[in-house]
């Protein structure tokens, strides 16, 4: 790490929560208000062994560091899901994803997954009297799948209770490749429109597997579609050049867009869910962030969204705001290396380990693949701590509505709100876990993971995935790293989980699990 770049991260460590008083004055009405801001940031693929506070020593990230030391650092958090979609489905909805059989990593075009009279975390908070926005990575889907990408788009976050959206409308790998501002191409010229398609490319448009020779990142697996900026996307994509986006731009417009939304709505009770990119594929660094981690763009990636966070909340800081709202660390799955480009992540990865002590990553049904950072923080109201309770994302919004006095909720989403402020360390007892379609059961100290057919790694990313012929059990506080099956030798144990498994998940062998015998 060269000396600039070193003085530039320690710095910034220091001046998080430096002292601003000049900027601290704040309109009556902001002081007088007792609901509290609340705000989601929510990291993509980041795993539980990438931040220094879960033990990362090669990665530095001292923002978020710091908001762990200062608030509750939960070393039992889960996703609800070891992918994205289904996880953001969850944590905006509190129903289980694998209740919802769309609720699977969808294509650009995919129509909205929420169904608009759901109830979700922003419409419960709109209820209660509060602005809600997004900014980021959007992924549930959009309009009826039949979209055009010219005119106004919906319905989308708007028709599902956010008053502000700024999203991208998938991920950053796939087509198209806009920022969407309240159901509209932000900076569309109408005379060069788009056409987006995931079957058939467009006459004339180059693709990664067609042309490498125009790729500044090469493809590895799948993500060799249209070129934009260098870099080739799953899906096909047409027009739109005024509207495409700069990939190494993306962290700071969607750090300013937070930045301004808070700004604009600091005087009422505001809920902001700030769905960063990183360090999702592709991994496309700001230059000013061009080896400082010294592990490629992934690291890289990781320490740009370090960054953004810390500048994030010393805009937090500079409003006044710290005291009256809650905020949320966490990530919508466990990690993943190298996932589609070849970008050295597997080559620069040196000693780091991305999932820490934990068995798996994205995709998988093993710890690792949902078991992620998960940080709360309230200056003056979370006690700085360490928690061993068991929550999960799902739970956001029963906890969310107590917080609120909302009697909003559903089945799956329990209320344990005295749990993210620390003031109890009685989580859940079960928590029934996913990995694309297939689900698992936490009770207690113990998993099971029925038997799957399939491959046991995704040889792609080089992941277990947690298939097996066999039933596995195993014992976290004795064996945290899911190293030994207990299944044959604790049959008891073995039956509960099943008993308790089959009562909350029903008939789950529509996934082909085998009986138990």
């Amino acid at each position: 790490m060269n000396l600039k770049f070193s003085l530039y991260i320690l710095i910034s460590g220091v001046i998080f929560f430096s002292c601003h008083n000049e900027e601290k004055a704040v309109d009556a009405k902001a002081t007088s208000r007792t609901l509290p801001n609340i705000i989601i940031i929510y990291a993509d693929d980041l795993g539980y062994g990438d931040v220094g506070a879960y033990g990362a020593t090669q990665l530095k990230t001292p923002n978020m560091d710091r908001l762990a030391r200062e608030g509750l650092r939960f070393t039992k958090g889960y996703a609800a899901s070891a992918t994205c979609t289904p996880s953001r489905f969850a944590l905006l909805t509190g129903v289980y994803p694998w209740r919802n059989k769309d609720a699977k990593i969808l294509p650009g075009t995919a129509p909205l997954l929420i169904d608009t009279g759901q109830i979700t975390v922003p419409k419960m908070l709109k209820s209660k009297g509060y602005h809600t926005g997004i900014v980021g990575k959007w992924h549930l889907g959009l309009g009826d799948g039949h979209v055009d990408w010219n005119k106004h788009i919906a319905p989308g976050p708007n028709e599902v209770g956010f008053d502000y959206a700024y999203i991208m409308a998938a991920t950053q790998d796939r087509v198209p490749t806009v920022y969407i501002e309240d159901g509209f191409v932000a900076g569309l010229d109408p005379s060069d429109p788009i056409e987006v398609s995931y079957e058939q490319n467009f006459a004339g448009q180059p693709t990664g597997k067609a042309n490498p020779e125009l790729l500044k990142m090469m493809w590895d697996h799948g993500h060799d579609q249209t070129i934009v900026n260098g870099i080739s996307r799953i899906g096909y994509m047409k027009g739109g050049e005024s509207a495409k986006w700069i990939d190494e731009n993306m962290a700071d417009t969607f750090l300013v867009r937070a930045q301004q939304y808070v700004k604009a709505h600091r005087s009422e009770p505001f809920f902001l869910y700030y769905a960063l990119q990183q360090p999702h594929v592709p991994r496309t660094p700001h230059a000013r962030f061009a080896g400082s981690s010294g592990m490629g763009p992934r690291g890289d990636a990781i320490v740009e969204a370090d960054w953004c966070i810390g500048a994030f909340m010393k805009t937090l800081e500079s409003l006044g705001l710290l005291e009256n709202t809650l905020v949320i660390l966490s990530s919508d799955n466990g990690p993943v290396v190298n996932d589609g480009y070849k970008d050295d992540a597997v080559e620069k990865l040196g000693s780091h380990t991305p999932a820490g002590v934990l068995r798996g990553g994205k995709y998988s049904l093993f710890e690792a693949g949902t078991r992620v950072p998960f940080i709360t923080y309230w200056s003056g109201q979370i006690k700085p701590g360490v928690s061993d309770a068991v929550i999960s994302q799902v739970d956001l919004l029963a906890s969310l509505a107590a917080l609120v006095q909302s009697k909003e909720g559903t089945s799956d989403s329990r209320d344990f709100l005295s749990v993210l402020l620390g003031e109890s360390q009685s989580g859940r007892d079960e928590l029934v876990l996913e990995a694309t379609s297939r689900t698992a059961l936490r009770k207690g100290d113990w998993v099971l993971i029925p038997p799957y057919p399939g491959p046991a790694k995704n040889t792609s990313v080089n992941i277990e995935l947690g298939n097996s012929i066999e039933y596995q059990l195993y014992n976290l506080h004795d064996d945290l790293s899911q190293q030994n099956n207990l299944a044959n030798s604790n049959p008891e144990k073995l039956k509960e989980m099943m008993d308790t498994f089959q009562k909350i998940r029903g008939d789950y062998r529509d996934t082909e699990a085998l009986e138990l015998k």
